[in-house]
């Protein structure tokens, strides 16, 4: 048995990540936004090939972990897509239910805690703020660019920061 404890990190969103979001995306094209039913049709996520394919390369010579914007209340849904998708097993991260900030700063918050007793190899994620920000902190960073993303999605990653 290996001591993932020793091993970097390798920090995965799920989002536009791992998980093909387009297909609830128009949840937030209406006004006011529909967040519960976005987060709720997330189950329905197709795999990403591309990075289900990174995330157990990964687990190769790292310990994988997950970072996302998704609220407390979906953790059930998001450990059983994870186990469906034959990820790997790991720790997940989700913001808690009443959190509102951006995902850029929940997100670094995070990695900088990591960063405190383990080493981050890398983090994966498609929102560009969230990839900028943990550049600049010195964060090793694979910019996810394989799922598109609809105006709306972007507009909630930038000025909303909700996922």
């Amino acid at each position: 048995m290996t001591d993932n404890s020793r091993l970097p990190l390798a920090v995965f969103d799920l989002d536009g990540t791992l998980a093909d979001s387009a297909h609830r995306q128009r949840f937030l094209e209406r006004k006011p936004r529909d967040w519960d039913a976005f987060f709720a049709a997330a189950p329905a996520d197709p795999p990403l090939a591309e990075g289900v394919a990174l995330a157990l390369r990964s687990a190769e010579d790292s310990e994988v972990v997950y970072l996302t914007g998704r609220p407390e209340r979906c953790r059930a849904d998001t450990v059983a897509w994870l186990a469906a998708q034959g990820l790997p097993e790991g720790r997940l991260w989700m913001r808690p239910d009443h959190d509102r900030r951006p995902a850029r700063q929940t997100k670094l918050e995070m990695l900088k805690r990591l960063a405190r007793t383990r080493d981050v190899r890398m983090l994966v994620d498609d929102d560009l703020l969230v990839c900028d920000a943990a550049e600049q902190a010195g964060f090793p960073v694979v910019r996810a660019r394989w799922a598109d993303s609809s105006p709306a999605m972007k507009d909630a990653q930038g000025p909303q920061g909700r996922t």
